[in-house]
């Protein structure tokens, strides 16, 4: 059952209190958010001691602890998304702190500044995105969205409620504001 609309017709049986739909809705879920930890940790450094299962369960018990009341679809893999990005910092943060030196975690924030080599450490690239959060909340969130979440631009304006291009004239600004901050370090 993968179908946006199955999925959001499932959330709303959750809410409602249906324990056969919130069994029907995790096996529905567990599957995508597999892709999205796999995508996520395949643009990390090689030897990343995280693995996408691991990344799942836990932003799954955090899901399950969240309490929020998902829209549908869209929003609950945002909320999953910026789960895995705050799982994914407090285990850049615990390597980093590891008295053996741990390392950091490299990512790119696209393919194009993959290919001219340009790579921002996972922590700066954290830092940097929670202060253009204070500049520019919903720049900052398009941001959170494609490169922690994944998201398509649909799904993006869905969640926000922005429109398709409102959605892509945020990215090509927020790129150029992690860009400049990252230079700056």
């Amino acid at each position: 059952m993968n179908d946006t609309r199955d999925l959001t017709l499932l959330l709303e049986a959750v809410r409602s209190g249906d324990r056969a739909a919130f069994g029907e809705f995790s096996a529905a879920v567990y599957q995508q958010l597999r892709v999205m930890a796999g995508s996520r940790l395949s643009r990390e450094q090689a030897g990343h001691t995280l693995q996408p299962t691991a990344l799942v369960h836990e932003a799954y018990l955090r899901l399950i602890d969240d309490r929020s009341d998902w829209k549908n679809r869209a929003h609950f893999f945002a909320t999953a998304a910026l789960h895995m990005r705050s799982i994914l910092v407090d285990h850049a943060r615990a390597r980093l702190a590891d008295k053996r030196g741990g390392g950091a975690i490299r990512v790119t924030l696209d393919e194009r500044l993959a290919d001219t080599g340009t790579q921002s450490d996972f922590l700066a690239l954290d830092e940097a995105t929670r202060a253009l959060e204070a500049d520019d909340a919903r720049t900052a969130r398009v941001i959170e969205l494609t490169y922690f979440g994944g998201m398509t631009r649909d799904e993006i304006g869905e969640v926000l409620g922005v429109s398709v291009p409102t959605v892509e004239r945020a990215l090509r600004i927020g790129r150029a504001w992690l860009r400049h901050a990252l230079a700056a370090d």
